[in-house]
């Protein structure tokens, strides 16, 4: 955004300045001569001339000043840039005009954080933390619709809190984010069919469908869609065009829910599929024969490939990409003037409502670590088994209401798997909750290897492993100029045997930050192999339960080290961590020293 700072006294131009500061896409004006920044001779007269020409203006000084300015210049809401207003003190920050559309509330936020202010916002939806259901596309790059009444009529409807239905047919972010934070008067539903109508005042919908509900609503149209087509050479643009539309108004697909065009690269230069891209405003894809062949369609043709090499390129250029994609309309035939065109429809696994498996990183223990999008998962799970030895219980309490939380404590591998299918079969979205990151010290490669056999839907969310966890409670950074600049993480040998060359005495050669796992029981072995290297009055911690209620931290040497974890009887979630980094204040880097200069500091 190109934002206008205007002053009108030498204070408000200090405050202005700070922003200014603070902001490359700010331009600092004074209308007064003892302010700083550009002079304005006429406020009015210059207001009306770069009105059109800022995406934003921040009025600095009285509010009176700022509505007297700009009350001759207000178009329409849709139109308006962003006004702010903020006193000279930068104490109170009111977005005037186009909080939501023109984005003055969200700006005036940002002012409020950098001057320590406050931002005082009035428009209902933010009062009564309710969605702005006017930028609900622009938040989520959808596309929308009003129908049977006009959107500042259902905004009403939505403030004042009346009985309205959500529709949430596809699983995209937008969607996980209404289903999460859906006020009261809002019922949500998944399949088109649970709604019905005369039960509510106006419905909601995220769809690339276009379902007609007969009350008001709003359409939300993600782009989710993959449109595959074949076509003769020369057929007309505009007859195809037209087909094409008719095709999709008779699936009650919206237009704007198709995210590509796709066809084979002998027709990458066909003017009707160009055309048709061009009026999607979507990018065309074309791919070679090797590419295309390569992918597993429904209706492949012999013929078609005798003549133009590809068994098929509906289907096949719909469905190919680097992610997986199904067929939601197989290959369909059509005529434009004799001429034959097909085309496919195909949508990425992952906006189906469907079942999903979210392998999530608890983070060391306390529930406040647990990554954003982790938590956001585990708010959402229909299913929470979590590693109940190892994950504090506390975790799962941000499970929904009528979730199911189960501890994996007691299961064998098969049972978890059987478990987890179960709800995944049923459409739900499973979270498997790991200790610290997944990925260190898991064990999910076993469960994931199952997983790709039934061919289930699995994904990674990484969490804050213990050695991060460790760093922060020593107070420790774990990497020191010139001393060390290599973090180990890795474990003594027991029942499961190291790869050669990762004995503990072999890693201790580098004299690094070791960060030992599942090794407590371990310790008599680890103390010698790390004594080969290591000084007898090199620092150790021994943490166990790091960030837990119970969390024991013991200090020492090297030399104490069997018997700070004997003396205290540790076994479990217990980290070792060796090296002079722990505690140390000597080898400070210099990043920050006046004389370290960089691109943003010269």
């Amino acid at each position: 955004m190109k934002i206008a700072v205007i002053s009108s006294s030498k204070r408000g131009s200090e405050t202005g300045a700070i922003l200014a500061k603070e902001y490359t896409n700010f331009e600092l004006f004074s209308s007064s001569k003892f302010g700083e920044g550009k002079k304005i001779d006429s406020l009015s007269q210059w207001f009306a001339t770069e009105y059109s020409n800022y995406d934003g203006f921040i009025f600095v000084g009285a509010l009176g000043i700022c509505v007297r300015t700009i009350a001759p210049c207000l178009q329409d809401k849709k139109t308006d840039p962003a006004i702010v207003n903020v006193d000279v003190l930068g104490n109170i920050v009111t977005p005037v005009v186009s909080g939501h559309i023109g984005g003055a509330n969200n700006l005036a936020k940002d002012i409020a954080r950098v001057l320590g202010g406050w931002a005082a916002i009035s428009t209902a939806s933010d009062t009564l933390d309710l969605w702005a259901l006017d930028t609900i596309d622009r938040q989520f790059g959808y596309h929308s619709e009003v129908v049977d009444a006009s959107l500042n009529e259902i905004i009403s409807l939505f403030v004042n809190q009346r009985k309205g239905a959500l529709l949430l047919d596809v699983k995209d972010k937008g969607a996980s984010y209404l289903d999460r934070t859906a006020p009261d008067h809002i019922q949500v539903f998944y399949k088109k069919e649970e709604i019905d109508p005369s039960l509510f005042e106006y419905v909601l919908q995220v769809s690339p469908f276009d379902y007609e509900w007969n009350i008001p609503t709003i359409k939300w149209i993600p782009s989710v869609l993959h449109l595959g087509m074949g076509c003769h050479r020369g057929i007309s643009p505009a007859g195809l065009m037209e087909h094409l539309i008719e095709e999709l108004k008779a699936l009650k697909i919206n237009p704007f829910a198709i995210a590509s065009l796709n066809s084979a690269d002998i027709r990458s230069g066909e003017p009707a599929l160009k055309f048709i891209a061009e009026e999607l405003k979507v990018p065309f894809n074309t791919y070679d024969s090797e590419k295309l062949n390569g992918v597993e369609i429904l209706n492949p043709s012999d013929v078609v490939f005798k003549h133009t090499g590809f068994y098929g390129v509906s289907e096949s250029s719909s469905l190919y990409d680097d992610n997986q994609r199904t067929l939601l309309v197989s290959k369909s035939k059509g005529k434009v003037d004799e001429m034959d065109f097909t085309y496919a429809i195909s949508i990425d696994v992952t906006m189906l409502r469907s079942g999903h498996v979210e392998i999530v990183g608890a983070g060391p223990g306390d529930p406040e670590l647990v990554s954003v999008r982790g938590k956001r998962f585990l708010q959402e799970a229909d299913l929470i088994l979590y590693a109940g030895s190892l994950v504090p219980k506390e975790l799962t309490y941000y499970a929904k209401e009528g979730a199911v939380v189960r501890s994996s404590a007691s299961m064998n591998l098969e049972e978890q798997v059987a478990l987890m299918k179960e709800f995944y079969d049923k459409g739900m979205l499973v979270v498997r909750l790991h200790t610290g990151d997944p990925c260190i010290y898991g064990a999910i490669q076993e469960q994931m290897a199952i997983m790709e056999k039934h061919e289930m839907s699995c994904h990674i969310t990484p969490g804050i492993s213990s050695f991060q966890a460790a760093a922060s409670q020593l107070k420790s950074q774990f990497t020191i100029p010139e001393k060390t600049q290599t973090i180990i993480l890795t474990r003594g040998e027991g029942r499961t045997k190291m790869p050669e060359g990762e004995k503990l005495h072999q890693l201790a050669r580098s004299q690094s930050t070791m960060c030992i796992y599942l090794s407590a029981t371990l310790v008599d072995s680890v103390q010698a192999q790390l004594l080969e290297h290591y000084g007898p009055e090199t620092p150790v911690a021994v943490c166990h339960k790091l960030t837990w209620k119970d969390e024991k931290i013991f200090r020492g040497s090297l030399s104490q080290l069997v018997s700070l974890v004997k003396d205290n009887n540790l076994t479990l979630t217990t980290l070792i961590v060796v090296g002079e980094a722990i505690g140390n204040r000597k080898g400070l880097s210099r990043l920050y020293a006046h004389e370290f200069k960089h691109l943003y500091r010269t």
